[in-house]
């Protein structure tokens, strides 16, 4: 399953799937058996209960040697910063870092938000996304670029129901392309369905 032998290189690796598919416990997996010192970069924010039962769930798994780094909106920091080339980064997920980056941006420049839903201008959104884009660009050259294994897990957010609201369907686009901008970079690239993984690329 795993095409990587202790100690060797794997480069860049993006794993994908969908909601509770497997993806991320085969990305720890990839990262355990590399015998690499494993830093754990999460990107997710912690703000209500479902999120902090996905989080603990998540620090359940991991071994107690592993570090674990938070860094919401700037990972490519953290991958400049702390990586080696005797480590392996597994950040999850790049879909929260979209949703954190694109929610700032739209907040910052003037969005409304009534309960869970946000409205804000067609020019606000669209500024909001490319600014986004253009920094996951900047992310998976960084990540290219490292010394040390990176691991991106992300998720397949548009094989199901379309959005009702403009920034849901904003969101699940640029989702939908900057997979394909890490995907494009990335040696590696899996397909988690079910709990099996399927290799891409």
């Amino acid at each position: 399953m795993v095409e990587q032998s202790k100690g060797e290189r794997a480069g860049l690796v993006l794993i994908t799937g969908g909601v509770r598919s497997g993806k991320s416990s085969f990305a720890e997996k990839l990262a355990e058996e590399s015998g690499k010192k494993m830093i754990y970069l999460a990107t997710a924010r912690v703000e209500d209960d479902e999120m902090r039962e996905r989080v603990a769930l998540h620090q359940g798994r991991r071994p107690k040697s592993v570090r674990t780094v938070e860094e919401p909106l700037e990972p490519h920091l953290v991958l400049e910063q702390e990586a080696d080339s005797d480590s392996i980064i597994l950040m999850d997920c790049l879909t929260l870092l979209i949703t954190n980056r694109m929610l700032k941006d739209i907040d910052s420049h003037g969005a409304v938000r009534e309960g869970e839903d946000i409205f804000a201008d067609e020019k606000i959104i669209d500024a909001a996304v490319e600014r986004t884009y253009q920094y996951i660009k900047k992310f998976s050259a960084a990540a290219v670029d490292c010394p040390a294994d990176v691991l991106v897990v992300t998720n397949e957010v548009g094989m199901g129901v379309v959005p009702n609201y403009p920034v849901a369907r904003a969101f699940r686009d640029l989702s939908g392309r900057a997979n394909q901008v890490v995907a494009a970079a990335a040696d590696q690239v899996w397909f988690v369905v079910c709990g099996i993984p399927q290799r891409f690329k």
